[in-house]
């Protein structure tokens, strides 16, 4: 085995290294539009059938045909989906995105996974530097400690795979890769998504295009905004505009965006609306922004995973980052596992057991939006006595609720937060 620890491979231009992570949380927009896209046989698309599965990869080429996963319509229990974004794609723009130089990065690593009776599902985001073993794959030898985004370059998809599986444990059964301007033309084809600011978010460091293909810089006000394209891109991607200006701060505020992209996605006006199941569909079919692993790419497959997804609670789908700290001289810049914590996390996702995250949850970056407050209770007058007839009922036994889970930051889906502007 070997050890590989090298700096960053980034070009030189400014623009770059924000979108090398746009989608750092983004990822599971592929999944929900991946299953959303179910709908394309809804609305008789089949055509977009076959342009997904003829620009589908295979991610277990060791497998025979009949090993390999099957529709998940003839699944029984849970699944696990992979969604990935990899940075030097050559067909992005050089203006938008800087220019390509270096190894192909997978800075996108985000682990879908549903329980068996369809009732929870738990999002888990990998740091893009998080230190961990790889395995051997087609283009590399096993390496002991190396940033999980050097995957990508060791054999594509399929090694990514490997690589998570040989993280976690989990067998992932299906997987998703993600280009950069598939966010535009995700949150384009919804009709955008509100986000929640405590307060006004500017960022001189991201340039995003405006409706007309003007390049803008980040300025957002206070308070809800229903952002989309250029715009809906331009926040996810800011670092120095939220939080501490941090990596994990971005991804508290993208998790924020997802959440609310989820409840719109769940919600009736888009399941519900022709037009934008259609519309889609068509962003998921497009080889441009998409590639679907090969037991992914199948209609009935599709169609399963989306009729699984429209059952699950919005309390009962949860975004949680890999627990990791930061600060270890030997890996500067790099993201350490937390063993403890993630141990515990894949226990609980293994057996499909729902859980609840502590009360230092909170990602650092967003907080929880303010509710109103609860109604006062009525005052008791003490010259009433209480009234002797009436009975005093019976306590009722306390039922255990799920574990909770601590050292692991995240929200559900149903949780409305807002980002906290970077006041340094």
């Amino acid at each position: 085995m070997t050890t590989s620890i090298q700096p960053a491979r980034h070009a030189h231009s400014p623009n770059r290294r924000p979108w090398s992570r746009v989608l750092s949380l983004v990822g599971i927009v592929a999944a929900v539009a991946v299953v959303s896209a179910g709908g394309i046989a809804a609305v008789g698309a089949w055509t977009l059938a076959s342009k997904v599965e003829a620009n589908a990869v295979d991610i277990h080429p060791e497998l025979t045909e009949e090993q390999s996963a099957p529709g998940i319509g003839a699944l029984e229990g849970g699944f696990n989906v992979l969604i990935v974004a990899a940075d030097n794609d050559a067909n992005q723009s050089q203006a938008l995105y800087g220019e390509r130089d270096g190894a192909t990065l997978n800075d996108v690593n985000m682990l879908l996974h549903v329980s068996q009776d369809h009732k929870t599902a738990v999002a888990v985001s990998f740091p893009r530097d998080l230190v961990i073993a790889h395995p051997e794959c087609e283009k590399g030898d096993a390496m002991r400690a190396a940033p999980i985004n050097e995957a990508w370059g060791r054999g594509g998809l399929a090694c990514v795979v490997a690589t998570v599986t040989n993280l976690t444990g989990l067998d992932i059964q299906y997987a998703v890769s993600m280009t950069f301007d598939a966010v535009i033309a995700l949150t384009d084809s919804i009709g955008g998504v509100p986000i929640c600011l405590t307060g006004r978010v500017t960022d001189d460091n991201v340039v995003y295009p405006d409706e007309n293909g003007v390049l803008q810089h980040l300025d957002l006000p206070a308070g809800v905004t229903e952002v989309q394209g250029g715009l809906a891109a331009g926040f996810l991607r800011s670092r120095h505009g939220v939080g501490d200006g941090g990596d994990l701060s971005r991804i508290s505020s993208q998790q924020q965006y997802l959440s609310s992209l989820v409840r719109k996605l769940k919600s009736n006006d888009t399941l519900g609306d022709f037009g934008k199941l259609y519309s889609l569909a068509n962003v998921v079919a497009n080889p441009e922004y998409f590639t679907l692993s090969t037991s992914l790419s199948k209609v009935d497959t599709m169609i399963s995973m989306a009729q699984a997804m429209r059952t699950i609670d919005l309390n009962n789908i949860t975004f949680v980052q890999y627990p990791g700290t930061t600060g270890n001289p030997d890996f500067p810049g790099k993201v350490m596992p937390t063993r403890d914590a993630a141990d515990a996390l894949f226990e609980l996702i293994k057996a499909d057991q729902p859980f609840t995250l502590g009360e230092d949850s909170q990602p650092i970056g967003t907080t929880t939006e303010p509710t109103a407050p609860a109604a006062p209770e009525a005052p008791v007058d003490p010259a009433v006595p209480a009234d002797p007839a009436t009975p005093t009922e019976p306590s009722t036994p306390q039922v255990a609720g799920p574990p909770v889970l601590d050292g692991v930051t995240g929200s559900t889906a149903q949780q409305e937060t807002c980002a906290i502007p970077n006041t340094d």
